[in-house]
């Protein structure tokens, strides 16, 4: 019997011992869904990394330079967050380099674990079905708000644990994992209602990002799954 635990912010993954673990990293608004949407139109593979700095040391025409803050696009950089930024025929095969505020963090400090996976609603079928053929012990990272709970993360991390645990393959026993999973079970059948009043989607609507809140809420329209390879995310 394999475990399946839920880790509510990257603050806390000190708490976890990652040795031999899948993680799953999850940041539904947005940039596990900006990932995950990427790579399903054609982007050869992404660069995360947490730092502007680190951005910006990519050079080349090769390189897609994508920055992030607070929701918005970083000034200089050629694109922000928005999973319909990378949703242009003209950029398959090229490599995104990109940096936001909590998303790239989390892949960041997962860095040691023995497998790093990216999760999102948008592939959250196929990527609960490749995790339960895996045989491993499984810890869903959730990237929060600036290393704060959220509720879509937690949420997303909560329908993992829910579809694994229904296979028999795994037991769920953190009061993380339990409360992830009834949050889950709780918002299923309306996640926009649900989750109107959460922090992070009032952010963003507040910045007119409406319809990438309604994208990154719509369950399975991909059966990519990102996987982290030699600091690349890459189709796995």
């Amino acid at each position: 019997m394999q475990s399946i635990d839920v880790c509510l912010s990257p603050e806390t993954i000190h708490l976890f011992d990652l040795k031999g673990k899948i993680v799953v990293v999850t940041d539904i608004f947005r940039a596990t869904s900006t990932m995950t949407t990427a790579l399903a139109h054609g982007i050869e593979s992404i660069i995360p990394v947490s730092k502007l700095e680190d951005c910006e040391q990519y050079q080349g025409a090769e390189y897609i330079k994508a920055a992030e803050r607070g929701g918005q696009k970083v000034e200089g950089f050629d694109f922000g967050n928005s999973p319909f930024s990378y949703m242009k025929e003209e950029f398959r095969g090229k490599e995104v380099v990109l940096t936001t505020t909590n998303g790239t963090k989390s892949l960041e400090v997962a860095k040691d674990a023995e497998t790093v996976v990216v999760g999102s609603f948008l592939n959250l079928t196929a990527l609960s079905k490749w995790l339960s053929k895996q045989d491993k012990n499984i810890l869903c990272l959730c990237s929060g708000w600036q290393d704060k709970f959220n509720l879509e993360d937690t949420i997303c991390a909560g329908a993992i644990c829910d579809y694994l645990v229904s296979t028999g393959k795994f037991t769920s026993v953190e009061d993380s994992s339990i409360a992830a999973k009834y949050l889950y079970l709780s918002a299923k059948d309306n996640y926009m209602g649900y989750l109107k009043s959460s922090s992070h989607r009032r952010r963003l609507k507040n910045l007119n990002l409406n319809e990438d809140i309604k994208y990154c809420l719509t369950p399975n329209q991909t059966d990519v799954i990102p996987i982290l390879k030699n600091g690349k995310l890459v189709i796995a």
